[in-house]
């Protein structure tokens, strides 16, 4: 799938940075005002460098982009990677509901457009007392 000219490996980095807690609260911290490193690093209880490994997967995803400002790094959040994972979300349904749809026409019709009617289903075995070929009544 390519979305906005975005190849299917830049959706997958997208989608595996947003499969984190913690890199989607770091977003979301991000969203309100650009934060340094160091300053995300003391609101989550694990080290400096896992939070900065954090942030480097959401900027090769292309989610934030991080700008040097003397001895701090400053995280800022790009709201059009955001967009491009809605985007891409939006064409997933998109796809998914033209199957079903396709599935659901393809299980009603009776290929007038009508829905099911008589003798669309399987043939049943007509039984003994069908009267197929033979005449009743003249030999008993």
């Amino acid at each position: 799938m390519v979305v906005d000219g975005v190849t299917d490996e830049a959706v997958d980095r997208l989608f595996h940075a947003l499969a984190d807690a913690t890199r989607r609260d770091i977003l979301r911290r991000c969203v309100r005002g650009e934060l340094s490193v160091s300053r995300l690093a003391a609101a989550y209880p694990m080290s400096f460098a896992a939070v900065q490994k954090h942030v480097t997967v959401l900027e090769r995803a292309g989610l934030v982009t991080k700008q040097r400002h003397g001895r701090e790094q400053l995280v800022r959040t790009d709201p059009d990677a955001v967009g491009r994972a809605r985007q891409a979300l939006d064409e997933l349904e998109s796809a998914w509901r033209a199957r079903v749809d396709r599935m659901s026409g393809l299980l009603s019709d009776d290929g007038t457009g009508a829905g099911p009617g008589p003798g669309t289903g399987p043939r049943a075995d007509p039984g003994p007392d069908a009267t197929t070929n033979t005449k009743k009544g003249q030999d008993g």
